[in-house]
């Protein structure tokens, strides 16, 4: 299965690839001026799960399998991207490929070079944002064009889609935030995943503090203002985080604690790329291996085990269904069978977050 992805962007020399460095403890090239990132740097990395742990621990067994999310330094976009300026085009393609966006912002004011000569996040939000609605706009306007033959000649799915399109147009240019879920109809969501638009991939932003923070006060005017605008934000130090990268995991808990940081930037921005995405983990264990598998809410059980093979899915028969806290407690199947707590579902069930599933299937 492949890796869902959040992509990392944000204008040139805001720490891009010195949270990509820090987050992944994969090599990313950075440097005190603009555009050090051309192609874009790419890490998978596991996603930690301390239920996954206490199965494994409780059975024994022989491996141990994480689910994983892929994240991608972008190259720093400017103002001028929709219009190719600074390779515009290129990076705005790049993004356009990830299923989510964690956008950097700069909250520290150390001495690196910045393209405005000044450090203001709210600007720089503004700045991008409105490149990623021209872009979007650009690709609406040109869908249009290619409509109106359909259009013309009374097709229905051209005129349904050429009124869609007339509409998105309209919210992009009012610049008004909306839940896309609520706002358009499951057909209407269909047509608007194909075309595959960026401002209406899930996104959250990533405070990036230095050894020299901003003003206060002008962090709590973006906190608010990303509030205002219906997104979620993350604060990571990414310069510190940097140094302690190839820390073993309990030197760097130690180390992030006496800087009152409990959790890794990296957990926070996987929790919040997971909220966004609507994930949840369900699990297979056995002797042979324990494994998390990532599935979005509200899937049903057919669907899950297709996550890990086709034939479970063409095949699928049911699915023995034992609740984590339920196998915690008795510490194994035979035991939560005997106190009848282990479930048989069909085809209707939807997968809980949590769930231990064992799929039965003929193929």
């Amino acid at each position: 299965m492949s890796s869902l992805s959040c992509g990392i962007v944000g204008l040139p020399n805001v720490g891009k690839s010195t949270i990509f460095s820090a987050l992944t403890n994969a090599a990313a090239e950075s440097g005190n001026f603009p555009f050090t990132t051309i192609e874009p740097n790419v890490a998978v990395v596991n996603v930690e799960d301390s239920r996954l742990k206490q199965l494994h621990a409780l059975l024994k067994s022989n491996s141990i399998v994480f689910t994983n999310l892929k994240f991608v330094d972008i190259a720093g976009l400017v103002k001028g991207a929709s219009k190719g300026e600074g390779l515009g085009n290129k990076f705005l393609a790049n993004i356009r490929e990830v299923d989510a966006i964690a956008h950097v912002l700069r909250c520290f004011d150390d001495d690196v070079t910045h393209v405005f000569d000044s450090v203001d996040p709210i600007r720089d939000m503004d700045v991008i944002n409105l490149e990623l609605a021209l872009s979007d706009l650009q690709i609406l306007e040109k869908r249009l064009i290619k409509l109106e033959k359909g259009k013309k000649s009374g097709d229905k799915d051209a005129i349904r889609e050429h009124e869609l399109v007339e509409k998105i147009i309209d919210i992009l240019n009012s610049g008004k935030k909306i839940n896309i879920e609520k706002e358009f109809g499951i057909d209407e969501l269909k047509i608007i995943k194909q075309l595959n638009l960026i401002t209406f991939k899930p996104t959250t932003y990533i405070l990036n503090y230095g050894n020299k923070q901003i003003a206060s006060e002008k962090i709590e005017s973006l906190k608010e203002q990303i509030t205002k605008n219906q997104n979620s934000y993350v604060e990571i130090n990414g310069l510190l985080e940097s140094e302690v990268k190839d820390f073993d995991e309990a030197e760097k808990k130690d180390f992030l604690q006496e800087f009152n940081i409990i959790d890794t930037g990296l957990k926070l921005l996987i929790d919040e790329v997971y909220s966004l995405l609507n994930l949840i983990t369900f699990y297979t264990a056995g002797p042979q291996e324990c494994r998390a598998w990532s599935i979005k809410k509200d899937l049903k059980a057919p669907e899950a085990a297709g996550k890990i093979h086709t034939d479970f899915q063409k095949g699928f028969i049911r699915a023995e269904i034992i609740e984590f806290k339920n196998f915690i407690e008795f510490k194994n199947e035979e035991e939560v069978k005997k106190n009848g707590l282990m479930r048989s579902e069909g085809k209707d069930y939807i997968v809980k977050d949590g769930d231990i599933i064992h799929f039965r299937y003929n193929v």
